[in-house]
This record gives C-alpha cells, structure tokens and sequence, in this order.
C-alpha cells in the first residue's frame, strides 16, 4: 500500500498557511471587507453591488447573465444586487428585445454619478494596499494573476476525478 503511505506522507506536510489557494481566499477576503467597509459607509452598496454597478458602468447596457460572466458572480446575487440597485435608482432595467425573458441593465444618471465617485476611491484604495510594492512588483502579480485565470478559465481543471 505504498500509495497510501505516500498520500499520508504529503498530508502531514501539507500547511495550509503556505498553500497558494487559501493564501488566495484570505487575502480576496480581506480586501472585500476594506472595500465593503468602504462602499458601505461612503455609497450604501454591497460588495456584490459596487462590482454590478462597475461592471455595468465600465461595459454598458448588459444583460444579468453578462454582468455575472464580467464580475465572477453567481445568478443569484446578480440579481439580487441589481435589484437592489435598481431600487436605489442607480441601474434601469428594461426587457431585453432580443430575447423575451430576459432583461437589460444600464446606468441612470445617479449611477455614472455614483460611479465617478467610486473611481477615486478604488484607486486609493487599491494604491494603499499596494504602497509596499514596486511597480514591477504589482506589474508581477498582475501578469500571474492572468496567467492564473486563464488556466482556470480554458483548462476545465477537475480533479475530484
């Protein structure tokens, strides 16, 4: 049973401090507490929010579908968030004319204000937490970071299998 032993063998040298994928959630985790603190006090919106708001700010007129392929957000809180922003008067919605069903989404006048006020925030935001960085570094990190998500992306990675 060697296979066992050598399954044994790597999960008590396993750290998960040290694993590339949780090292990854922690700090996506807490960086959208910094953002949500930040939106929330400033704008009122959700993380799932700001990220709908951008994206349909940053695209144009989209359909929910399109907006959760733009932000990596499931259906469910798409919809939720639109809806959201729908209410707070920062999106319009309308029936989508190429398809009955569905609908659009796109900026009100509120919403491009809205967003132009986010901009500065993002980007002090974005440039404190980088402040320790050189610029190749950060430029580093986003070329990773693509690579990353490209492979993700195209390879259709199971290995539950």
């Amino acid at each position: 049973m060697p296979s066992i032993k050598k399954a044994a063998a790597r999960a008590t040298e396993f750290r998960l401090a040290e694993f590339l994928p949780y090292r990854l959630a922690v700090v996506t985790e807490l960086v959208a507490r910094i953002f949500a603190d930040n939106y929330e006090g400033s704008f009122n919106l959700t993380i799932p929010e700001w990220r709908t708001l951008a994206v349909v700010a940053e695209q144009g007129t989209l359909s929910p579908t399109a907006v959760g392929l733009h932000a990596a957000m499931d259906k469910v809180k798409v919809s939720r968030a639109a809806q959201s922003l729908v209410a707070k008067g920062l999106l319009r919605q309308s029936p989508d004319p190429s398809d009955g069903r569905g609908r659009l989404l796109r900026l009100t006048r509120k919403g491009a204000t809205t967003h132009a006020a986010m901009v500065p925030l993002a980007m002090r935001l974005q440039a404190m937490m980088f402040e320790t960085l050189s610029q190749a570094e950060v430029s580093a990190l986003n070329r990773v970071l693509a690579k990353i998500t490209t492979r993700i992306e195209t390879s259709g990675l199971d290995v539950a299998g």
